[in-house]
């Protein structure tokens, strides 16, 4: 169901809407102005941040902790999340999508993220799916795939790392050679979120040259013969979604599930990222803006030496710092989505400077608000640890930020 703006939310979602309002009211009887994240937002943007709050609240916060301990996919909660919409927010509605711009979609990850990072990281990974789909795929391609993705009845995955081919994606070596009207795709892939349970494979290998441009871009599906699956992997955090290798042995797959031209994969892949890289700062503003949240109500509470620890200058400078960080990541991000929206030639360069900046403050400000709740901050009792865990291979994933910073300066350096 798409998301299509307020007489859809007031009608079908009206309940959500209502709910979302009180959430809000209440929320901003307890958040300082400065860290307000609807600021600056029109009507209709705060209409979705508000839902998006409150399903966060309602359906993924109470359940955050479960997941990571016990490892589970909330495939039914992410289901409900797409009923809202959010299954394929910058997809076009023709196919099922809400057809909302890059920064609505950063408000709404950055929402949804204060009530499970994890779930929300691997729904921003889905969206870029389904997006490039949307983006790059004939129209039989996107009548196929697109629907069922942004209902979420199927889920997807990214495929671009390999085993030898991380932060040097145009090395890979998964290959993709025609026979007939079918690919055969021989290699592997490793950390791809949603690797085994999910249904649909976007998966960039080799059909010509060594280089960028020898690279394709095909969608697989998941029962295709000769498609497989390592072991789940063991995480530090991000463990509501699973994690493995995929792998191809002789696996043929329709020339029709190309996505764009022979040789534009590696293109594709870029375009995705860059949107991916808004997606995952804005799921780390989410957990900064809780954490400053959760390090501020526990100043209130937490007494030593006979006075609550918010009496401490020391205590209300760091938070400050916290807030303003916050403030200004989100500021960043935001820019970088309008560029992206706008497709401005500074949108790369931007999207690069956001994911650095955001990525690395946003850990740092969880990381000060467990600081702050002494011992009790390393207790899997208080949430504000799991934000730390889930948060911090934001700064790997997506370009890593040694990546990022290659990229700002070679804008720089070759203007």
């Amino acid at each position: 169901m798409a998301l299509l703006g307020k007489s859809l939310l007031r009608s079908k979602f009206g309940s959500y809407v209502c709910k979302a309002r009180e959430l809000i009211v209440n929320q901003r009887r307890c958040i300082v102005s400065c860290v307000d994240p609807s600021l600056g937002l029109t009507e209709e943007q705060k209409e979705f941040q508000k839902v998006a709050f409150d399903f966060a609240s309602n359906e993924m916060a109470p359940h955050m902790a479960e997941w990571d301990q016990k490892e589970i996919f909330p495939v039914d909660t992410m289901r409900k999340a797409a009923q809202l919409g959010f299954g394929g927010i910058y997809v076009k509605p023709d196919v099922g999508g809400s057809g909302l711009s890059r920064l609505d979609t950063s408000i709404i990850f950055e929402a949804l993220s204060t009530g499970c990072v994890s779930t929300t990281a691997y729904m921003s990974i889905h969206n870029m799916c389904a997006w490039m789909i949307d983006a790059f795929g004939k129209e039989k391609q996107r009548q196929t795939f697109c629907p069922p993705l942004c209902s979420m009845d199927k889920f997807a995955s990214y495929c671009l790392t390999e085993p030898g081919s991380g932060s040097d994606a145009a090395s890979l070596l998964t290959t993709a050679k025609r026979r007939g009207d079918h690919y055969i795709l021989n290699g592997s892939k490793a950390f791809i979120s949603g690797g085994g349970d999910t249904d649909i494979y976007v998966v960039m290998c080799r059909t010509g040259e060594k280089g960028a441009k020898g690279i394709s871009c095909v969608v697989v599906e998941k029962g295709t013969p000769g498609l497989s699956f390592g072991k789940k992997e063991k995480k530090v955090g991000w463990n509501s979604q699973p994690t493995r290798a995929v792998i191809f042995e002789d696996c043929a797959v329709p020339v029709a599930n190309r996505l764009g031209e022979e040789g534009q994969g590696f293109l594709i892949a870029m375009k995705g990222l860059n949107g991916g890289r808004i997606n995952i700062a804005s799921c780390s503003l989410g957990a900064a803006h809780a954490s400053v949240l959760l390090a501020r109500d526990h100043l209130k509470v937490r007494k030593q030496f006979g006075e609550p620890l918010s009496n401490s200058q020391f205590l209300q400078f760091t938070l400050a710092q916290m807030a303003t960080r916050l403030v200004a990541s989100r500021l960043m991000v935001r820019q970088a989505a309008l560029a992206l929206q706008e497709d401005r030639e500074d949108a790369v360069t931007l999207c690069s400077m956001a994911k650095l900046f955001a990525t690395d403050e946003c850990f740092a400000i969880c990381n000060q608000a467990l600081q702050m709740h002494g011992g009790y901050g390393y207790l899997k009792d208080y949430a504000v640890q799991q934000f730390v865990r889930d948060i911090r291979v934001h700064q790997i994933l997506e370009g890593t930020n040694e990546v990022m910073r290659m990229i700002i300066s070679r804008n720089l350096l070759h203007e």
